[in-house]
Order: C-alpha cells, then structure tokens, then sequence
C-alpha cells in the first residue's frame, strides 16, 4: 500500500509525495501585492515539502462572484501574468501548483454582505433556475438579499468560456493544473444540484455544464497558450448534499456524487474530489467547534455588524453558526467513505479531504479510500506542516478544529490561527526544529 511519502501522477504530471494543501481563502485580493501575499500564503507548505498546493477560489469574472471579501480574480490578462513569481516560488522547492476557478453564483457577497451589497447596488448574481422557495422565503424575511438573474443557454456557454480564459490565463503564468470548485454551494454545485437546477434545456444536466467548461479550458489552453492541452490536469470537486436540511427534498446523495464522477472521469477529468457539503453556507465544510473566541473578539464587531447588517443580525447568525457546531462536530475523514465508492468505480486519482489530521489514519487510507490526501484549516495553524507529517509516521496535526481561523474571514481578514492552546503548541515544535527539513521528507 502506498504512503504519504510516494509519488503519484494526476494527468500524467508527476507529484513527489501524495499530500495536499487544500484550498483556503487566502484574501489576497487584485492588486499590486497579491502575488507576494499569495506567496507569503503557499510557499511554505512548498518549502516544507508538500507535493501539490491548491491556490483557494480564484474568481473567473472581472465583476460579482466573490463568496468573501478579498477573493482574487483571474479576468485581466496584465494582471494575471504578474502572479508568474508564485508558481516559481512554489517550483524552487519541487512542488507544483493548481488554480482553483470558482464563481460564487447564489452564494456570491451581494447576496449576504450588507456593505459590499449596498456599495455594489447594480450587481445581480447569475442564477441556475428561478430561487428555492426556501431563499424566496429568507429574501422576505430580509436575512438575505437576492437579485437573481435566470441564465440563459447562451449565457451559460459564456460563462463555461470565462472559466477558460481564466484557466488560460493561469497556465500562461505558469500553473501546472486547474482545480474547479464543484461544491461549497458555489455555481458549479449549484448545477449539478436538483434544489437548485430546475431547467429545461440541456444544462438541465449539470454535469453538461462541468464538461462545457472542461472542453473550453482544453480549446483554450490549446489555442492560446504554449501549453498542449492534453497535459494539462483538471480536477473537480464532487459533492453529495446528504448533510442538507430535512427541508430539502431535492438533493443529490452520495449515490448521485458517485454517479457523477464516473461521468466526469469518462469527459476526461484527471482527479476527483468527492466531499459532503449542504446546499447552504454552513458547518458541514468546516466541522469542529463552535468559535466562541472569534466571534466575541471586540477587534471585529464592527465588521461583522458591516458584513451582516446589524447587530441582531449578526447574532442571529451567531446563533445559527453554533447550532450548527452541534449537528456538525469533529469527525476524522468524514468524507472517506464516499471517496473509497468512487474509486472503486473510476481509474483517476481520488483526492481526499475533510478532518484528516493523523499520519497514520492518512497511511490507512491511501490506496484504499484515496489517492492523495489533503487538509485545508491545519495549514493556518501550521504552514510548514509538511515537514513534520512527512519525516514522522505518528505526527497529528495541532489544529483543534476549533473555527476561529474561519469566521474572521467575512471581514476580510486573513486566514490563520486565533487559538492560544494551538499557537503555544506550534511553538513549542518550532523550538524543537519539528518544521527543520530533514531527507527523509524527500522521495527517495
């Protein structure tokens, strides 16, 4: 059985081990310094020895579509050719780096940011089919603010083209492979959903709409790069919407998110990442604590008041976000049951995430449940994680799954630890050099 220390390919591009960042915010924004933030972001993972860095959601238009403040954007050519130096940051160190492309649709901040919605009045959020009654409800209510705009089959197609583009963009500066974002209720999802997707022509399919962006990122990176498209990666995130509310009837179950990545890996995606998410914004992505310590931090307030209307508002939210820790606490690799389905049904690799903390329940299900294997919130806690989960076969992880990384981030602060326990720990391991790069990091 494979380790975490063995190499893999995805797409015919050789990984120097199997673990994963996985995709964070890293609120880097569009502007002059977002390839240094990003770099100051990813490259330690890279340094510590990572195999494959996920850029987190990168934004396919020049306008809307953020699902939190501080997203980057991938729709001016000048721009993104000056995000060269962070593939080269993460090649020094033998690493290689894949783009997630993302849309937020319903999910984006006009609909659920007050100041951004206020500040941006003209924006309207491209829409799969008319709205949920269960969002035509909380849009009454005023707990959420939607103007959607139905797309049409032209408008689609436009929007498979502009994720494309931006896929080409990235590939022209330097990135080895293309993440989509096909959960986290973001458009893509909101396709392959039958609580969202109720339309009748041919993307009445979502997965037509996953291949659609598929054959665009291949046309272009073909015609418009130096690049051949067959060598470029492409994996998608695969959702299964069993965590969703008993109130939604229209759902798709793991039987479905199976289903899909068979068909995806038959248009020719090169990777598959099945997870379990609801059809809403909640804890079912980020399992864990309630965050009690982020959400009282006076530095804050005002911004969550900002972000969320009021203060009412922001404690009904507050409320909400702790019933939710109930229902969604802690679970090491709660995903990898449905990820052993799938690769058992697909030849492609099967990346796995979600509450994988322990070197040796990773070593357990590689070549069983996955393929690579990845964790997003640790790498807040401890960039350099790498280093020590690769040199030593009984090294866990110190985040505490505890949120407080999380819910800052609808201010736009940056990802990262908040939690004292968790930042003595870390550095009690930086003074014993836990995060020194020694050979046995490297693939023999």
């Amino acid at each position: 059985m494979p380790t975490l220390r063995d190499p893999v390919e995805i797409g015919g591009l050789e990984l120097k081990n199997r673990l994963y960042r996985a995709p964070l915010l890293e609120c880097a924004g569009t502007n002059e310094d977002t390839a240094d933030r990003l770099i100051s972001a990813l490259e330690p993972a890279a340094a510590a020895g990572a195999g494959l860095i996920f850029q987190g959601a990168t934004i396919v238009r020049s306008e809307g579509g953020c699902a939190a403040p501080g997203m980057t954007r991938l729709a001016d050519d000048a721009f993104v050719a000056g995000l060269e130096p962070v593939p080269d940051a993460i090649h020094d160190h033998g690493g290689r780096l894949f783009c997630q492309l993302a849309h937020g649709g319903l999910r984006s901040m006009e609909v659920w940011h007050d100041a951004y919605a206020s500040d941006h009045p003209d924006l309207t959020q491209p829409a799969v089919s008319e709205l949920p009654w269960q969002f035509r409800f909380l849009d009454r209510l005023g707990v959420l603010d939607f103007s959607p705009d139905v797309l049409t089959t032209a408008e689609v197609e436009d929007l498979a083209a502009d994720f494309g583009r931006a896929a080409a963009r990235a590939v022209d500066a330097g990135y080895d492979g293309i993440h989509l974002a096909g959960a986290n209720m973001g458009i893509l999802q909101q396709f392959l959903s039958p609580f969202y997707n109720r339309r009748s022509d041919r993307f009445a399919d979502g997965v037509r709409f996953l291949e659609a962006i598929h054959d665009e990122i291949r046309e272009r990176v073909s015609t418009e790069t130096d690049r051949g498209a067959a060598d470029l990666p492409i994996v998608t995130k695969v959702p299964s919407e069993r965590p969703a509310p008993r109130i939604v009837r229209r759902r798709l179950t793991d039987d479905d998110a199976v289903a899909i990545c068979e068909r995806l890996e038959s248009i020719g995606f090169d990777g598959l990442v099945p997870v379990r998410t609801s059809v809403t914004w909640d804890m079912s992505i980020v399992r864990g604590k309630y965050p009690k310590r982020s959400w009282s931090d006076p530095q804050f307030q005002d911004e969550y008041a900002d972000a969320f209307g009021s203060r009412w508002q922001k404690r009904l939210v507050q409320a909400m976000n702790w019933l939710q820790a109930r229902r969604f606490g802690s679970q090491p690799g709660w995903n990898a049951d449905l990820a052993r389905r799938v690769r058992e049904r697909v030849d492609v690799p099967v990346l796995l995430e979600g509450g994988l903390r322990e070197r040796e329940q990773i070593d357990s299900l590689l070549g069983d449940a996955c393929d690579l294997a990845g964790m997003a919130r640790p790498f807040y806690a401890e960039p350099e994680l790498p280093a020590r989960l690769l040199s030593d076969p009984e090294a866990e992880a110190v985040c505490e799954d505890c949120n407080n990384c999380t819910v800052p981030q609808v201010t736009g602060a940056s990802g990262q630890c908040r939690t004292p326990s968790v930042l003595e720990r870390r550095g009690e391991l930086e003074r014993d050099g836990a995060y020194e790069r020694r050979g046995s990091t490297e693939t023999e």
